[in-house]
């Protein structure tokens, strides 16, 4: 009774909210949290972060179909709890004799009547509910995928993929399992509880306060129990996810696992996992035996007992055979439904505990968020300014004190210096991947921070040194860039990165499906797939990090040629190791400890004879004995 008036409290706070008879999935906006004590936080996701809350998050969306599936599962219940009255009043009325089949034949009524209501209620409770339940769990997983994909890339840096991947699977089955266990094993156990406590004060009102007592006992005792038992769960939640995060870590990158001879290593790896998540589990579950174990011998004493002091009444002849009957029924009943109530409940704490776990991992506050009012980006021209900038990572490690930089519009500029220079950070930083710690940067005059990220990323086509793409065909891939892109424009993009010939000797020209990453696609093959969707993107500012490193000789020449008609007049942002591929830009600025060290353009630095011209010697030197 407490759930159903939690409920209907719900229902009517929250009166108006629409059902989800047509309504589709939706995102929301992590500006207008639902979560009160969490509103305004900056970053914040739109769901709580205590796993009850969270999932009466999901009930106040649709709270009448909720209401309307527990009304409709608590009915059936007690009208099958009743229709055992309607066994006692056959028995009473069989008992009086052959002259009382009148009654007899109206009982037998009443009892079928009862259970055909049992039925269509049950029906109308698995319809209503399911509706409700499968459409939650579907949400619960989005509203975590869309706050997953908001965090930062040091965020995925420090955790793996496929466990974050677990986690949001993980939840959303637990979401209906939880909705699932209250709405067809909890809410009916209750109901049959309560009509069990009306039907035995017909009987004895001795048995009505003997069973009050004992459930109260019983249950204060589980819920206990259940409290105590939260942390083995968790554990056993994060150590699941954790191996499946290890196993698809593994898969994906199959191919070391091979090239090192490591199958037998990694094996072993995981083995030890397995035995960890294993032992875990073991624990997890045989303390949810231990429960049950002592459940099924309190249910067994207190059934038992009822049925002796039923036979004493009836052998003192204080209660008929209908009753006897009747609280025959009544004790197994209860007996069969509290061992029932009993595992919901207990599996209702362990996947309440895969829901805490997973909330507070991928909930964790977005580090980089849109300002209040941010606006879009205003296309200028692409300029790029670094104003007194000042960063450090999490670390403490200094990269920038009061760095300054300005690239004009339309200018190629080219950022080389040896390895943790910080030109990755510059790009990183430039993207707003992270936050600087003071000083602004600018794009068109713009603080970034006071635009939207999306804006801010459409207006920079990035070509990254390990391509990433889906497993999906090769047009799709290219055509992430501008999904309304026409075939023709698509065509156009590939034919410019040279990566045309290629595609169309796949088995399904630009309908293959390029596997997970592009694995079945060549290093050089995937980098030019990577920049015909650069290309075909058109954005203002391009940002290359060793964008044909991946490509011989001979292909990068193609490249280079196809850059230099199709990003002319644009700004260009390129990390070059080889030097020859910055050879014919406007600007080289070589970085060194965070700091700029040269800037002009390359055939005047090599004049210089300063640093970019000892790298520049030294690459050529390095040609010189290969080719010999």
């Amino acid at each position: 009774m407490m759930f159903v008036r939690a409920m209907r409290a719900i229902a009517a706070r929250w009166h108006g909210v629409e059902s989800f008879s047509t309504a589709p999935l939706r995102l929301v906006d992590f500006t207008s949290s639902a979560n009160a004590d969490r509103e305004g936080t900056p970053g914040a996701a739109e769901f709580p972060h205590r796993p009850m809350a969270f999932l009466f998050h999901y009930i106040k969306r649709r709270p009448w179909l909720h209401i309307a599936a527990l009304l409709s599962v608590v009915g059936a219940a007690s009208f099958a709890c009743v229709a055992q009255f309607g066994l006692k009043l056959i028995v009473d009325a069989m008992a009086a004799g052959p002259q009382q089949i009148t009654r007899v034949w109206w009982a037998l009524a009443f009892f079928a009547t009862l259970l055909a209501g049992e039925s269509v209620l049950w029906r109308c409770g698995s319809w209503f509910g399911y509706r409700a339940i499968l459409v939650d769990k579907a949400e619960a997983k989005l509203d975590l995928f869309n706050h997953l994909i908001g965090h930062s890339s040091r965020y995925f840096s420090d955790r793996l993929g496929g466990s974050l991947a677990n986690r949001i699977s993980s939840t959303g089955d637990s979401v209906q399992q939880v909705f699932s266990a209250v709405l067809f094993n909890i809410a009916p156990v209750c109901a049959d509880f309560c009509a069990a406590l009306a039907m035995l004060a017909t009987v004895e009102w001795h048995l009505v306060a003997a069973l009050f007592g004992f459930v109260f006992v019983a249950a204060g005792t589980l819920i206990r129990l259940s409290q105590r038992g939260m942390p083995r769960h968790r554990f056993h939640a994060d150590r699941a996810a954790e191996v499946g995060g290890e196993l698809v870590d593994v898969l994906s990158n199959i191919w070391v696992v091979k090239a090192f001879s490591a199958r037998a290593r990694e094996r072993g790896r995981f083995e030890r996992l397995l035995r960890i998540e294993q032992d875990a589990h073991r624990d997890s579950v045989m303390y949810v035996e231990r429960m049950r174990v002592l459940h099924d011998l309190a249910l067994w004493l207190m059934a038992g007992g009822m049925l002796a002091w039923t036979l004493h009444l009836w052998s003192q002849g204080r209660v008929t055979p209908g009753d006897v009957i009747l609280t025959l029924a009544m004790a197994f009943r209860i007996l069969h439904g509290s061992r029932d109530l009993a595992f919901a409940l207990v599996n209702a704490t362990q996947f309440i505990a895969r829901i805490a776990d997973s909330i507070q991992v991928i909930g964790e506050n977005h580090r980089v968020v849109d300002k209040p009012g941010a606006r879009p980006l205003v296309h200028l021209g692409g300029s790029i300014e670094f104003d007194d900038v000042d960063f450090s990572y999490p670390t403490g490690h200094r990269v920038f004190d009061r760095f300054n930089l300005r690239i004009e519009p339309g200018q190629r500029v080219g950022l080389v210096g040896p390895s943790g220079a910080g030109k990755s950070t510059l790009i990183g930083l430039v993207q707003r991947l992270a936050d600087i710690d003071g000083g602004r940067i600018l794009i068109d005059d713009q603080d970034i921070r006071s635009m939207t990220q999306d804006s801010l990323r459409a207006a920079i086509a990035v070509v990254p040194q390990d391509i990433l793409l889906f497993h999906r065909s090769a047009l799709e891939n290219i055509r992430y860039a501008k999904p309304e892109a026409t075939d023709d424009e698509v065509l156009a993009a590939a034919r410019a990165a040279r990566c045309d010939d290629f595609i169309r000797a796949l088995p399904e020209g630009y309908d293959t499906i390029v596997g997970e990453r592009g694995m079945k696609l060549s290093g050089g093959q995937r980098q030019r797939l990577g920049i015909a969707r650069a290309l075909l993107k058109d954005a203002p500012i391009v940002v290359l990090d060793e964008a044909t490193s991946a490509l011989d000789s001979a292909s990068e020449i193609e490249i280079q040629r196809a850059l230099e008609v199709l990003m002319r007049g644009r700004t260009v942002l390129a990390i070059a190791h080889r030097l020859s591929t910055v050879s014919k830009f406007d600007r080289v600025i070589v970085m060194q400890q965070g700091r700029i060290i040269e800037d002009d353009d390359p055939a005047e630095l090599r004049r210089r004879r300063g640093l970019f011209d000892r790298m520049c010697r030294l690459q050529e030197d390095n040609v010189v004995q290969l080719a010999s």
